[in-house]
């Protein structure tokens, strides 16, 4: 029983064992193999009790099949297909119409000349009144990579979260129209693009739900990023004026802008006050003829299809049922007729609140018009690459996203991370993971309509924990992370949809590949073009020391950190460390201590590096109790150390230049233990330019990158 259970998972990419960053070994054990494959939506009766007779069942079923669910095959090579139609006709149509036919052979097995046209075709296959049809994707050897890094070129750009951009006019959350005034300054300076947090769509209905890496839905944009005043149907609606100008209104704007973290419950209220009349003013107009952009939304609204139809539901189900009760958390919690999103009485729900339906359409136009207004800037500024978005790694369980693809995701399971010295009890993400044969079932659809909605927009893309790719490391429900398992996809088709989706957006692709990363995966991702992710923090020789700039790879981004990683002042004050002991996230008083004394070394390290590059500043000691405190010119000093590398591609986050203390995420903790998400920037927007050490900066990494002018 139990070499069947393991001949089970292994035929659905469970993993046997995996070993930890120290080598250490773990077996699978029976009862995650149970656990997971339930999680695979097997009947758990059935793999704990006939596991045998289960893939038997699989295998007789993929017999049966007459085609593959869909054929992935890279541009140029042979396509072979094995299939049970001897003497049919079959035809290959290609996406742009263009067709070819024939007869099958007799052997069962048909071959096809190569195909030079990338994108997605399908083969049809017809007897008589039969006809059967299998997708076929053509994809391209390598990603998109723009002119101004190809032959070595390199460029750089800011990173920021979006949501603590201060400004002037915004409403206590940074927003579109700064995202573009951002592309705009940083073109100015001489850089290439804007990297923001995940733009993801959230809770409308539970604005207290923030993280950007646990969205409702990722093919779709946080409304909450809407600049409402620069709205087209703000200009004609004479109410919503009213009501912004109203003192108290106004005086509620003040009071969110001025606070020192981002009010989210009160930017929502804010920000859909004034939005709902104007919604009501929509509709009152476009029925007249008086609302130009009625066509506009109709026609974005068609082109969409299922997917927004299904979001739009989604949200407006949720806020019905949560209006009548606020315990309701998600689909999950609803009546069980409206669990299915192809029911009849969801069906039935969206004809009878078509509005409400309407409304979360329309949020979801003007969020991708304002967005797509932010990319056109930066295309007018001459930058390479614009807005480099963040691809989250899963969907929040109880979202938009799980409730249309149900069958695709796994249930009872997370993905998470196995132990590493930070964690040492493992990771469980609360993001239920894709079903490797069941995505592969759905033509990789889910997958395909995620990377086309957040390429879109994007001249790069970052895709969070890249590994995933590969194998995604599952948690079955309610055990210990350490008791997870590795389960493994299709990499090369997945990646060769990667690439297909970066080449017909024109978008960069970078693979954050931090944490346990398999042997040959790294060159196997640079091969196809996607670019590595390299924090400064990181970047170490066996001994410890810094990596010095010419021994950093060329295909690569640089940055000082991440939104998960200490800022270099709070690395240099080990504040990082402060708050995570004052949490009690230490496994032992041993790990605390030991981290302790390596940030001691590490803040030697780190100048005898600036050292080795000529670029300690004058007056600056190589000891580091010399330097109580991490000044301005030290900063500078790191930008131009990292803008010295031969990595084409370099951010830096304004935290950094503006001295900010902690960190924008502290991993391992939620929101009523941290105020993750919701810090901002100390300086607004409009007062960057022409600060001393924003300038000095500035100008040390051009000077290093040699940026265009």
């Amino acid at each position: 029983m139990t070499d069947d259970l393991k001949t089970l998972a292994n035929r659905c990419g469970i993993a046997d064992a995996y070993h930890d960053i120290w080598g250490g070994h773990h077996a699978t054990s029976t009862y995650t193999r149970q656990a997971l494959l339930a999680a695979m939506h097997f009947a758990p009766e059935a793999v704990a009790d006939a596991p045998a007779d289960l893939s038997k069942a699989i295998e007789a079923a993929a017999r049966q099949r007459v085609l593959p669910p869909v054929l992935v095959v890279r541009a140029g090579e042979p396509i072979r297909i094995l299939h049970a139609l001897q003497n049919w006709h079959w035809t290959l149509v290609l996406e742009t119409g263009e067709t070819t036919s024939s007869q099958c052979p007799p052997t069962g097995e048909l071959e096809l000349s190569p195909i030079a046209t990338i994108g997605y075709h399908r083969v049809e296959f017809r007897r008589d009144a039969i006809t059967h049809s299998m997708p076929l994707i053509v994809v391209p050897r390598r990603c998109h990579q723009p002119a101004a890094i190809q032959e070595g070129g390199r460029i750089w750009g800011l990173t920021v979260q979006l949501y603590g951009v201060r400004s002037a006019r915004n409403w206590g959350i940074g927003d579109f129209t700064d995202l573009g005034e951002l592309l705009a300054l940083t073109a100015a300076m001489g850089g290439d693009l804007v990297g923001v947090n995940p733009l993801h769509a959230l809770f409308p209905d539970n604005p207290a739900h923030i993280s950007p890496y646990s969205p409702s839905q990722r093919g779709f944009v946080n409304v909450l990023y809407l600049d409402v005043a620069a709205l087209a149907e703000f200009s004609s609606c004479a109410e919503a004026k009213r009501r912004l100008a109203s003192a108290d209104f106004q005086k509620r704007l003040q009071a969110l802008r001025d606070a020192e973290m981002v009010d989210y419950v009160q930017v929502s209220r804010a920000k859909f006050e004034i939005l709902e009349i104007l919604f009501a003013h929509f509709l009152a107009n476009g029925d007249k003829g008086a609302n130009q952009h009625s066509a506009a939304f109709a026609a974005w609204r068609a082109a969409q299809g299922d997917e927004l139809e299904r979001h739009a539901r989604f949200a407006a189900l949720q806020s019905h049922f949560r209006a009548a009760d606020a315990n309701i958390w998600g689909w999950p919690a609803w009546p069980e007729d409206y669990r299915d999103p192809d029911s009849p009485a969801v069906a039935a729900f969206a004809h009878e609140h078509a509005a409400a339906v309407t409304y979360h359409a329309w949020l979801q136009w003007l969020a991708d018009t304002q967005l797509a207004a932010a990319a056109r800037r930066a295309e007018q500024c001459g930058m390479a690459v614009g807005v480099y978005q963040d691809l989250a790694v899963g969907a929040n369980p109880n979202g938009a996203e799980v409730w249309n693809w149900q069958e695709v995701f796994a249930v009872d399971a997370h993905a998470g991370a196995p132990p590493d010295e930070i964690n040492l009890m493992g990771q469980d993400w609360g993001l239920p993971p894709f079903v490797p044969h069941r995505l592969r079932d759905a033509a990789y659809t889910p997958l395909i309509d995620i990377l086309r909605a957040n390429m879109k927009h994007a001249g790069a893309l970052r895709i969070d924990h890249v590994m995933g790719l590969l194998r995604m490391f599952w948690v079955p429900a309610d055990i210990p992370a350490t008791e997870g398992a590795y389960v493994h996809y299709p990499f090369e088709d997945i990646l060769g949809i990667v690439a297909l989706e970066s080449q017909r957006n024109q978008c960069l692709v970078i693979g954050e590949d931090l944490g346990t990363v398999p042997d040959g995966f790294r060159p196997h991702l640079a091969e196809c073009g996607v670019f590595s992710y390299h924090p400064l923090i990181f970047e170490r020789y066996p001994d410890g020391n810094f990596r010095l700039p010419n021994d950093v790879p060329q295909q690569a981004l640089v940055a000082a950190g991440t939104h998960d990683l200490p800022t270099l002042r709070g690395f240099w004050h080990g504040t990082d460390l402060e708050i995570r002991a004052a949490l009690h996230l230490f496994p032992s008083e041993e790990l605390r201590q030991r981290l302790i004394t390596e940030r001691d070394w590490d803040r030697g390290r780190l100048l005898w590096a600036l050292e080795q590059e000529n670029l300690l500043p004058a007056g600056v000691s190589r000891q580091p109790a010399a330097l109580p405190e991490l000044t301005a010119p030290v900063v500078t000093a790191i930008h131009a150390y990292l803008a010295r590398t031969p990595a084409q591609i370099m951010v830096v986050q304004p935290e950094d230049i503006f001295g900010v203390l902690e960190q924008p995420n502290l991993p391992g903790t939620l929101e009523h233990q941290h105020p993750n998400w919701q810090r901002k920037l100390p300086l607004p927007l409009e007062d960057w330019a022409g600060l001393a050490s924003f300038d000095a900066l500035v100008a040390a990494v051009r000077a290093a990158r040699k940026s265009r002018p």
